[in-house]
């Protein structure tokens, strides 16, 4: 005679129960990857499948081109591949000193101060200003004629320069901006990961003899190296997709053109100034994805750039 084992029915309570532990993370994660699917991969999709075709708005026929658009841009369209080398120029310009003066501007508001608070709002003031405000401003400041940059020097006899008519100089007024701008945001999340560092290794170290300087480098910039990476790539995002600084820095503030030779126009702008001026939407699409890439292989170096320094081989 055998006897047949039988698992014991749960209860409907024991089953919402067991239901709510497995479903209740998915169900709560999944109105992100909902958004992300509808307003993010699904308009990836269709501008991958606009930049292979030869699409003018306006009129419904398409044509299969295939790879033809990015052949145009890389190739035949000069201002794409100037854009591109603009765009990392001012990258470059913008982001190296925006990290580091964020580094030092949160080791600051992380020592014993009165009023941080208030210190922290004055830094972080710059980023809800409007950055139609901030270029309008910062064109003013970098003005050829009347601009405050110009008037000091010629203060001290030196000759003005002329900010908007050069590529570098263009490039290092418009990367002010862009300093301006988001150096508070950076020390404000360097601040709060500065704060959950132990500080026991900082006793210790001071214990050893180690300087402020010392403790700084070998101890705070090592254990942000996650916030490093962060910051870093979202700085990379932002750099690369440039847009409304040198838009209304440009003469006659709304010209797609970047200047009068191209000197400070983005790829953003050229973008835009493909779809809008000419009409062209399978060339913009595919100007945007190559874009896309272009800020992988940023983002990329970057990681590896700041994981080299780390000492993470």
């Amino acid at each position: 005679m055998t006897t047949q084992n039988t698992a014991p029915r749960l209860s409907w309570r024991e089953r919402l129960t067991r239901f709510d532990v497995k479903a209740a993370p998915y169900a709560l994660v999944s109105p992100y990857f909902i958004l992300f699917s509808v307003f993010g991969l699904i308009p990836l999709g269709y501008t991958l499948y606009a930049s292979m075709h030869q699409w003018k708005i306006g009129n419904p026929e398409r044509t299969f081109v295939g790879l033809d658009n990015y052949t145009f841009l890389l190739t035949t369209y000069d201002r794409f591949n100037w854009s591109v080398v603009n765009t990392l120029g001012m990258f470059v310009m913008a982001t190296v000193p925006q990290i580091v003066c964020a580094l030092m501007v949160a080791n600051a508001l992380n020592k014993r101060l009165r009023r941080p608070l208030l210190w922290r709002m004055l830094i972080l003031a710059p980023i809800v200003t409007s950055v139609i405000a901030v270029g309008v401003i910062f064109a003013r400041i970098w003005g050829n004629e009347y601009g405050m940059v110009n008037g000091a020097l010629e203060l001290m006899g030196l000759e003005g320069v002329n900010w908007q008519g050069g590529r570098l100089q263009s490039w290092f007024a418009i990367s002010s901006m862009v300093d301006w701008r988001w150096m508070g945001y950076n020390a404000l999340i360097f601040l709060a990961a500065m704060q959950t560092i132990p500080k026991n290794l900082y006793e210790a170290a001071t214990v050893d003899g180690a300087s402020s300087r010392q403790q700084f480098w070998k101890i705070t910039v090592p254990q942000l190296k996650p916030i490093l990476i962060f910051t870093v790539f979202v700085s990379s995002v932002g750099g690369m997709t440039l847009f409304a600084e040198p838009l209304m820095f440009a003469p006659g503030a709304g010209q797609l053109g970047g200047g009068s030779n191209g000197q400070f126009q983005t790829t953003t702008m050229v973008l835009v100034d493909i779809l809008r001026t000419h009409g062209n939407f399978g060339i913009a699409a595919a100007a945007g994805w190559l874009l896309f890439l272009v800020i992988g292989v940023v983002a990329a170096i970057n990681f590896l750039v700041v994981n080299r320094i780390q000492g993470n081989k």
